[in-house]
């Protein structure tokens, strides 16, 4: 298989013409004839024992050659594409069968790919570093929080219900004298103050003692989830059964001891001044990585395909998918119980899949200018890594990732630790107010075509999808050919 030759036939799109050998089509058509004999039946043969030979006569070689061509295409199109140094993007592939026989194929193929990129100065792109302080005030806000978390609940007695306190109640609820469902509950503790039940309820239930019986009349609003119960008057039976107040704990050496490791106040303080000290050191240098990125997206000059960013929200809404299934959750239940629908969910996407797919460009158009390449070694530790991460042997992982993948991902790392490393940075006690946002550069903009997300390998339509086995890559996988690929006469094969 190989490329006979790559021409640019329009803004991102380019015509390859592909070759495959006659041996190597040859040996494809013998293994499909080889999977289908199992199940074919032949007159004077036991099913699936006819030899390839006599199937060939029977049926005629040609009848086969879809099949063979299918089962070449992809491995043909991806070693295509990586010979003419380009990037497909777009899964809507022109097909166009030159010629199929004995001989071998060979088929052109149009297609999108990624775009030309001009990129502007990206060295010494400026940032703002806030220098980070904690205050002795947020000291004392920690350890109170820490202290809220451990205070108890007391029974309290002798007095009436309070804003602040746990009321624990009976209760049911009527509209126009009819109860109604959901409206009923024993033993319920009520967290009065926290704004949990309809307004109104929780400050009817203040002042109410122990062992009292009373009604609560509130108006469900307008919005109420309950379209029977919208704006309607109801009235609400409460038995009132105990009172609990949270006792916060006294906050001393004792309640250092209880909650940490240490043994004084003040050393408890100490470490949490540290380790807030070094999460807000973190949060501004992760800022500062934002600034730059900014910096260079707006740097950046590309006719982007609009294949590229919908792919890449794609991809997103599947990663937030298995991020909802390692809770115990998928999409499916997400979008049921928020009631967001899938394109809302998408267009939240957006906007981070664009700056991603932009920053990408970006960076491998930086890997390309400053000749930036991973070593050998940096290579193999990625790929343990990926076996470590799956639980595999790394034979395995580099089965399904390709080489090239893994090294431009690691081009692009290398690259943005470039710009931060050649990136002007100045240490500020605050962020100082941009008189004006810097726009985008004028011609980064999208053109609409459907397609995979940035940094991956495309092959024709009516694809199947591969396995993730990356964030930034797609493996290769079976495709059928956008047209009819063979001419032979039809032909009849008995099955059962």
């Amino acid at each position: 298989m190989s490329l006979k030759s790559s021409k640019k036939i329009d803004t991102n799109r380019y015509e390859l013409e592909i070759t495959i050998d006659g041996e190597k089509f040859a040996q494809a058509v013998d293994s499909v004839i080889r999977t289908q004999s199992k199940k074919i039946n032949i007159p004077g043969f036991r099913k699936g024992k006819a030899p390839i030979s006599f199937i060939k006569k029977y049926y005629g070689e040609e009848a086969f050659y879809e099949e063979a061509l299918n089962s070449l295409y992809n491995d043909a199109l991806i070693e295509a594409a990586d010979e003419a140094k380009i990037t497909i993007v777009d899964d809507k592939i022109d097909f166009d069968l030159v010629s199929i026989g004995k001989e071998g194929v060979e088929f052109k193929v149009a297609l999108t790919t990624t775009p030309e990129v001009k990129i502007g100065d990206y060295k010494g792109l400026k940032a703002e570093r806030v220098i980070a302080t904690v205050t002795d005030e947020e000291v004392d806000a920690e350890v109170e929080r820490m202290a809220d978390r451990n205070a108890r609940m007391e029974s309290v007695e002798g007095r009436a219900a309070e804003m602040g306190d746990i009321a624990v109640i009976d209760f049911e609820g009527f509209v126009d004298g009819v109860a109604f469902e959901g409206g009923k509950a024993e033993g319920y503790s009520l967290s009065l103050g926290a704004g949990q039940f309809i307004p109104g309820f929780e400050e009817q239930v203040a002042g109410h003692n122990i062992g009292e019986e009373f009604d609560v009349n509130v108006t469900f609003p307008e919005d109420y989830q309950a379209e029977e119960l919208k704006g309607k008057a109801a009235v609400f039976k409460i038995k009132l059964h105990e009172i609990k107040h949270r006792e916060l704990p006294v906050i001393d050496d004792e309640f250092a001891k209880d909650v940490s490791e240490f043994d004084t106040l003040d050393a408890l303080k100490e470490d949490i001044k540290a380790k807030s000290l070094e999460r807000k050191k973190n949060l501004n240098e992760n800022d500062v990585e934002n600034q730059i990125i900014d910096e260079l997206i707006a740097i950046m000059e590309a006719e982007i395909p609009a294949a590229m960013i919908e792919n890449r929200v794609n991809q997103n809404l599947q990663d937030f998918d298995y991020r909802l299934q390692s809770q115990g959750m998928n999409l499916d239940t997400y979008i049921k119980y928020t009631g967001a629908g899938i394109d809302a969910l998408k267009d939240n996407f957006r906007p981070q899949a664009e700056r991603q797919v932009k920053l990408r460009l970006a960076l491998e158009k930086i890997v390309e200018l400053e000749n930036i390449e991973p070593t050998a070694e940096e290579i193999e530790e990625q790929f343990t890594k990926y076996a470590e991460m799956y639980g595999v042997e790394v034979d395995k992982v580099k089965a399904v990732i390709r080489v090239q993948d893994v090294k431009a991902d690691l081009a692009t790392e290398k690259a943005i630790a470039f710009v931060k490393d050649n990136a002007s940075v100045t240490d500020v006690e605050a962020k100082t107010e941009k008189a004006e946002k810097k726009p985008a550069a004028k011609k980064t903009t999208t053109k609409s075509t459907a397609a995979k997300a940035d940094g991956e390998k495309k092959t024709a339509s009516k694809s199947t999808t591969a396995k993730k086995t990356t964030s930034t890559t797609t493996k290769k996988t079976t495709t059928s050919t956008a047209k009819k690929t063979t001419t032979a006469k039809k032909t009849t094969r008995t099955e059962e």
